[in-house]
């Protein structure tokens, strides 16, 4: 009976949230599930208006929401900033609402920050990513809101596939 009590007493490192929006969820999605330190990776939707958004709602580009991957993760395995840097490799954070051939607002640059310490992370990692670029970065930094799961068929949706990414581009650098 001691043994047990004693191991549910036994701390587990806490997990946190981290969540991204930077074009096709599923190239981001793809690039975190790689990562050790990553429990989980889901694709959704937020930073709109329209509650339990439907891809093909998202994709109308009328509910104000981006596609996003909410990347659950153990800090100890794994710090923010190293999850910021894969974030900046995986696209474009010059392009305005669009990456590559996908164009509309539900594919901008966001990084969502779920507490201080991630916003002064992402602000900084922003500042020494626009260092590298001569034209502006445009990623925005916004608080984290309500994130909807996006449909089952959209989840690991290339590694059902066998695919490297949705993107020429990355597909080729994979």
């Amino acid at each position: 009976m001691h043994l047990l009590l004693a191991l549910s007493l036994v701390a587990t490192a806490p997990l946190d949230t981290a969540s991204f929006a930077g074009g096709c969820f599923w190239s981001m999605e793809r690039a975190f599930d790689q990562v050790a330190g990553v429990v989980s990776v889901t694709v959704g939707y937020t930073g709109g208006r329209t509650p339990h958004p439907t891809y093909e709602q998202v994709c109308s580009d009328t509910t104000g929401h981006a596609e996003v991957v909410q990347v659950t993760y153990d800090p100890e395995q794994v710090p923010y900033e190293q999850l910021l840097t894969i974030f900046w490799l995986e696209h474009d954070p010059t392009q305005l609402n669009r990456q590559g051939p996908d164009v509309g607002s539900q594919y901008r640059s966001v990084i969502f920050v779920h507490d201080e310490e991630q916003r002064a992370a992402a602000e900084a990692s922003r500042e020494a990513v626009q260092a590298r670029f001569t034209r502006p970065v445009v990623t925005q930094i916004e608080d984290a809101p309500a994130f909807w799961e996006a449909e089952d068929y959209h989840q690991q949706y290339l590694e059902k596939r066998g695919l490297a990414s949705c993107t020429p581009r990355l597909a080729a650098v994979s």
